[in-house]
């Protein structure tokens, strides 16, 4: 029980009245006492000073919003700043956003009160989280009524509302009419717009237009370029912004973290990390997650763990989910596992991204049993109904371990249609065991569902290959080489002193390619003398002449990176490579062959997961 009584019935004065309140409210541990706080206002009659009420309401929001709010409607006549108060709490929720229309509608049907430039902010960003275009027109000509449109704050709201809706002409109307009195903010929200819809080259003409930034605008643009995959222009920007002198917060630097990700770019990933303790950058969950995530996504999954039992801030599930999805990345479903019981332990929620990640261990550990517990658990124990993620992960993990029937039955018991992705999990698994009727039948449904996609041809293509079946593998190939979409070609890059080096397959645009190739007949050579002998299975179509097969396989993009950094580094130093599809069974083959006869740890990262190569063996176990 909190002793309050003689404190609130006699303040010395409204101010110290205030400072106590405040004081009372945030010793408080519960809803409960929160209400004896609440009783006590209004037997002692403190309830009728707006001020006090108006406080009381401000700090209750963030404790029960909707016990707010019928507090709220107790107040007989509630003034101006009780009605900001209340759109502004519910404003900030996109479960209550309706409610803060409510209140603002309340608010212009009361004839003694007219709303004011706060009001219209506060109800432009309720409109911009949760609600339609509809309500926002309709508070827009109140705005008009009002008098309030040419208010910057106003404006500015209205940019931002319009952003959100990705209604990026609307925004832009908004910004060109305001130009008179539009400031820095309005810029930013105008970037932000474009950025939402995806628009990078109009945010980049007004960005490099505006003639003055702050951290927002380079925080924005730089989540821009992360959001649409220019990972190398986000980094770019983020240089740019330290040469200007501007210091990044919180948010920039989990996008530079994400670009860093992205791009295998460990030692700038390092570099800010130091920074983040250096210049006393305030840590928070998210900020945690992002250099975890980092770590992991580099190759350095022992650093991610290091960063992850240093730091205590790890109330929210963020942080938990980017140490499981290092783990299961990385092929270490135990460790994985563990962090999940941990979470228990912590009393820490999961949430449908944690059983996503924990799926897919259990699916790069072979760990069947397991998934299926975890799979039942998530909607028994915590109530999370699986989505399609949740069934593509499953039926990844049955493929993977052999059961094809089983992961099929899995598909046609799913209450959402199956999309594309999830038979083509299926038709990899065909491949991989040889399970050709199967693989025949499945490739046929997808075909019906989308017949230009490249993916599932690729992959027929290699199931008619492996069974002979060279016409089949012809016309699929001359199909793909006719339509209007091509095959993604496969593409590996690895970063040297700071600068990332791309390799397509046969790439000669390298300014070291003579060098290079020249490097990569002496690697095949000695690989050979070693016992390496390629594997051709994978070819998509008959190649009559051996000499032209070997050729074909070794000058795949990741045997090209990984020969450049052979080239380019000291003896002993890791490799790390990053490539954008599934690693082939020969380049698989050749680099466990490699990383014994050069004596060096090679770390690729693939489409699905991690591979570590040392000694002539990989961390998968061949299991991939």
């Amino acid at each position: 029980m909190i002793r309050f009584c003689s404190t609130l019935t006699r303040p010395s004065s409204h101010s110290d009245h205030c400072v106590r309140l405040r004081s009372l409210i945030e010793s408080c541990k519960s809803i409960q006492q929160i209400k004896q706080i609440h009783a006590q206002l209004l037997t002692t009659g403190l309830i009728s000073h707006l001020v006090s009420a108006n406080k009381f309401l401000k700090l209750l929001a963030f404790a029960s919003l909707s016990y707010a709010h019928k507090v709220f409607d107790q107040i007989p006549q509630p003034d101006l700043f009780i009605y900001n108060t209340m759109i502004k709490a519910h404003s900030l929720s996109p479960d209550s956003c309706r409610d803060s229309l409510m209140v603002f509608r309340s608010l212009i049907r009361d004839s003694s009160l007219l709303p004011n430039r706060y009001s219209f902010v506060f109800v432009f960003g309720a409109c911009g989280n949760g609600l339609g275009v509809q309500e926002g027109k309709q508070v827009q000509v109140h705005a008009v009524k009002a008098g309030v449109e040419n208010n910057v704050f106003v404006t500015n709201a209205l940019i931002a509302m319009y952003g959100k809706w990705k209604l990026v002409e609307e925004s832009q109307k908004v910004f060109e009419w305001a130009a008179e009195y539009r400031d820095l903010y309005s810029w930013n929200n105008m970037i932000v717009a474009y950025v939402g819809a995806g628009n990078m080259s109009q945010a980049r003409e007004l960005f490099d237009g505006m003639q003055e930034r702050n951290v927002v605008s380079w925080s924005t643009i730089i989540a821009g370029y992360v959001q649409v995959g220019c990972f190398m222009e986000a980094l770019d920007f983020f240089h740019m912004m330290l040469q200007e002198g501007t210091k990044p917060n919180e948010y920039t630097l989990v996008s530079a973290l994400t670009a860093c990700s992205n791009l295998v770019a460990l030692d700038q990933g390092k570099w800010i990390h130091v920074y983040c303790g250096r210049s006393e950058i305030k840590m928070n969950e998210k900020l945690l997650s992002s250099i975890i995530d980092m770590y992991a996504k580099c190759g350095e999954i022992e650093s991610a763990s290091r960063v992850f039992n240093e730091h205590n801030l790890k109330r929210k599930v963020w942080p938990w989910n980017a140490m499981i999805g290092g783990f299961a990345m990385h092929g270490k479903p135990n460790e994985a596992i563990s962090v999940f019981e941990q979470m228990k332990v912590e009393k820490v929620s999961p949430n449908k991204v944690t059983f996503i990640a924990l799926l897919n261990a259990c699916s790069h550990g072979h760990m069947v049993e397991e998934g299926k517990s975890y799979f039942r658990l998530m909607v028994s124990d915590y109530g999370i109904n699986p989505e399609i993620e949740h069934y593509g992960c499953m039926v990844d993990l049955l493929g993977r371990a052999g059961l094809l029937k089983e992961a099929e039955e899995m598909i046609s018991g799913m209450p959402m249609a199956p999309d594309v992705a999830i038979w083509g999990a299926l038709l990899n698994a065909c491949r991989i065991y040889k399970d050709m009727q199967r693989g025949y039948r499945i490739g046929k449904i997808i075909k019906e569902m989308d017949p230009d996609h490249i993916g599932c041809h690729v992959l027929l293509g290699n199931i008619y290959s492996t069974s002979r079946r060279w016409n089949e593998a012809r016309m699929l190939r001359e199909k793909n080489e006719n339509g209007d979409k091509k095959k993604v070609p496969g593409c590996s890059s690895i970063e040297l002193n700071g600068t990332f080096h791309q390799f397509l397959v046969g790439d000669r645009s390298h300014p070291q390619s003579k060098e290079l190739y020249s490097f990569l007949d002496e690697m095949t050579t000695k690989l050979k003398i070693a016992g390496y002998v390629p594997e051709f299975g994978e070819l998509l179509h008959d190649i009559d002449d051996e000499e032209d097969k070997e050729t074909a396989l070794s000058i795949h993009s990741e045997k090209l990176a990984i020969a450049f950094g052979l080239m380019n580094t000291a003896p002993g130093t890791p490799i790390r490579i990053v490539k954008n599809l599934r690693v082939c069974v020969d380049c698989h083959k050749a680099t466990k062959f490699i990383s014994k006869v050069f004596d060096r740890v090679i770390i690729v990262r693939d489409r699905t997961r991690y591979h570590h190569f040392k000694d002539g063996d990989c961390s998968c176990k061949d299991y991939w």
